[in-house]
């Protein structure tokens, strides 16, 4: 496909999966608070939505408020996220990016992405996932199943899983001000139809659409 080809078949995909999925919500629920999403993405890394959801619930009970966590003792920050793996890691993230944000940033959060990747264990996926929910900016959050089900779609070899050059393809394919709420539909599909190990490409409404899809 050519990229103008490629647009307009991401184009017709975006206005199916606004059919299917019409709330394109954030499967964080960090309750509109945007030092928890900053929390809750950090946490997510090799990890469920649906267990940080979980441990969060927790963890904001005890800590409610950044300058709380900051300055929590570092082991019971661990105690709690510990479900979530790499708890130790984690946690002092955790730790230092509140103290960051209260400190550094007067508690209200950046919007710029270099800020962002400056707080400690944000990468580009969580910097753009808080540029989207928080800011409302354009923003491509290359998860896996973004990743995995836009190289399906035919729009980079399935071969690629590399997030930043998927996000740097994908920006330049999504209309901007779809972009967040792209990512949030395709982590949903990504999780009813078209998942890992055996997509259900016979039920899938976008299968004519798409390259894998197409070949079935």
């Amino acid at each position: 496909m050519t990229k103008a080809q490629k647009k307009e078949t991401l184009r017709a995909i975006v206005e199916l999966l606004k059919e299917r999925y019409p709330a394109a919500e954030c499967a964080l629920e960090y309750g509109g608070e945007p030092w928890r999403l900053l929390v809750m993405g950090r946490l997510s890394a090799q990890c469920t939505d649906a267990r940080v959801n979980i441990v969060c619930r927790e963890l904001f009970a005890r800590f409610p408020s950044p300058r709380a966590l900051a300055d929590a003792p570092l082991n019971e920050i661990e105690n709690i996220v510990r479900p979530c793996g790499l708890y130790r890691t984690k946690a002092q993230n955790l730790k230092d990016a509140c103290r960051m944000l209260v400190e550094d940033c007067g508690g209200e959060l950046p919007s710029d992405m270099d800020a962002l990747l400056a707080f400690p264990g944000v990468g580009r996926k969580i910097a753009n996932l808080l540029r989207g929910d928080i800011f409302g900016l354009p923003a491509i959050v290359a998860d896996t199943h973004c990743i995995r089900i836009c190289g399906r779609f035919g729009m980079y070899p399935e071969a690629l899983k590399d997030p930043t050059k998927v996000e740097g393809i994908l920006t330049e394919l999504v209309e901007p001000s779809e972009q967040s709420d792209f990512c949030h539909r395709i982590v949903l599909f990504g999780r009813d139809v078209c998942t890992a190990r055996s997509p259900r490409c016979n039920d899938c409404p976008l299968s004519h659409l798409c390259k894998k899809g197409q070949k079935q």
